[in-house]
């Protein structure tokens, strides 16, 4: 059981969560503020002044004053009104992480809710009841509103979840989990439904495989540099402190440790006529070093996101219940963009180096579409279109949806985020550089294993090794898409980046 401190949770305990579905709880150190805030927010709600998301309405309603009586029930119809979500099921390591994003906020102490609201989500997440929450409906502001009114309406008992892996009615998950339905009081439905959890746990997930990318594409592109025996005098480390960017000068060094020992490398340090390698093969720690430092910098607004207090009102300093815009998700689309980008730009260099190895005039003699009896056989000819419309596909996904925003709610929510879509591509976007990865990996292990006897280095070997005990070298040409699934596994596992030692932090 992870222990969750609000407002000081690193990525890597998030990361810990997404990926191991590990449940978590809030330390015990955050009750007090929260059972402080829950009183005023509970002393507010009896009382004869408006305040609104205590007793009024909401949005273009909130002035409508709603009387002490009604409070619990406004509450439990708003969770219902705004399960207005469609499409796909968001994936349950997501939800979790969506869940535990609601725990980071709610545990600030801030937002009103009892304690009880708290280990409600606690209680779910530790006996495994997962909301099912559909992927489309929310524009960003104010707030992820249906994806969160789904999670809550499961808390209530009505809507879907799954038990243990299995779908049913909320109702029937919660009474197998022996978790009883909780009755919302002032506020509580909104402080559940107004935030930017949904958003920032799928930007998280996204920017946590986007990082696993990265990692595999150094792999991948050493493994294509010895392929096509290129230069590694481009990864020579004082050309990239001059320039002095941190993530080119970590592309560089991680690429020159894992090609330590290159046989390959040594055979042609002379009299090879080539003077350049084409860019995709010289340009690596620029080009990923770059998407690195974005998606580092993308990392320090999400962290600060995840610990975040968005929903409204909020109980603040003196006891005051003051109205704002936390909800607004726009520091999160933004980081889904920067994401997408450099997703994006990844896979093109990439898809480049896939190109290269497969063209006889450009390889250094490997055969044509790396088959060593070409014309009867056509290889890895269209492993690589497919990488080509992979590519084409992420460049589109990455166009920015931080500027596509249009009023909602009677134009009282007249500026929106967009950063739900935004970050829920980045899924799609990720699965897609995993395949590009995947078609060079197995391209460039068939190229080195056309240069035998030479060797590669030990890390290179050990990672073509891995990939040979899921998918044989290609002789004879054979029925791919398994080949090319199975490579672009290894890939979304981590287990490219694993074998060779390449890992960088959250």
């Amino acid at each position: 059981m992870i222990t969750l401190i609000p407002g000081e949770t690193p990525l890597a305990t998030l990361h810990k969560i997404y990926r191991n579905n590990a449940p978590a709880r809030l330390t015990p150190k955050a009750r007090p503020a929260v059972k402080k805030a829950a009183g005023i927010v509970a002393t507010t709600a009896a009382g004869e002044d408006a305040v609104y998301g205590i007793n009024t309405g909401f949005g273009k309603l909130a002035s409508k004053k709603i009387a002490p009586e009604d409070t619990t029930r406004l509450q439990r119809n708003l969770i219902l009104s705004h399960c207005c979500g469609v499409g796909e099921p968001l994936p349950d390591d997501k939800v979790r992480l969506m869940m535990t994003l609601k725990l980071l906020s709610l545990g600030r102490g801030a937002s009103g809710v009892r304690w009880r609201v708290i280990s409600q989500i606690e209680d779910m997440l530790a006996r495994d009841v997962i909301p099912v929450i559909p992927s489309q409906g929310s524009v960003g502001a104010s707030g992820d509103l249906a994806p969160l009114a789904h999670m809550a309406a499961t808390m209530i008992g009505e809507g879907e979840a799954c038990f243990q892996g299995a779908r049913m009615s909320s109702a029937e998950a919660l009474e197998k989990a022996e978790i009883t339905p909780i009755v919302l009081g002032p506020k509580e439905g909104l402080g559940l439904i107004n935030g930017t959890q949904f958003s920032t746990a799928c930007a998280l997930a996204g920017l946590f495989d986007a990082l696993r990318m990265a990692e595999a594409s150094l792999v991948t592109a050493s493994l294509s540099t010895d392929a096509i025996m290129g230069s590694t005098a481009p990864l020579v480390g004082d050309i990239h402190q001059l320039r002095g960017h941190p993530g080119q000068i970590d592309v560089a060094r991680m690429m020159r440790d894992v090609m330590q020992g290159s046989e390959i490398r040594e055979s042609h340090r002379d009299g090879d006529d080539r003077v350049q390698d084409p860019y995709c093969i010289r340009c690596q720690p620029q080009v990923v070093g770059a998407a690195l430092d974005v998606l580092r910098t993308a990392s320090r607004t999400l962290e600060i996101e995840a610990n975040a207090v968005t929903d409204n009102p909020l109980v603040v300093a003196g006891g005051r219940i003051v109205s704002g815009g936390n909800f607004h998700a726009e520091y999160v689309g933004f980081a889904a963009d920067q994401i997408a980008l450099a997703v994006a730009e990844i896979g093109a260099i990439a898809q480049r180096r896939v190109a290269l190895m497969v063209d006889p005039a450009l390889s250094h003699d490997l055969p044509p579409f790396l088959t060593p009896n070409p014309g009867v056989n056509s290889g890895l000819m269209i492993a690589e279109v497919t990488t080509a419309a992979l590519m084409s596909e992420n460049k589109h996904l990455a166009n920015p949806c931080v500027t596509d925003s249009t009023p909602t709610s009677a134009n009282q929510e007249d500026h929106v985020s967009m950063a739900a879509h935004g970050a829920m591509r980045l899924g799609r976007m990720n699965d897609n550089l995993s395949v590009i990865l995947g078609v060079e990996l197995l391209c460039a292990a068939q190229g080195i294993e056309a240069r035998a006897p030479l060797k590669t280095s030990h890390a290179l070997q050990d990672t073509i090794d891995m990939l040979r005990a899921e998918v044989p070298s290609l002789n004879e040409d054979r029925y791919l898409a398994p080949d090319i699934e199975a490579a672009g596994a290894l890939v979304r596992a981590g287990e490219v980046a694993r074998i060779a030692g390449v890992d960088f932090k959250p």
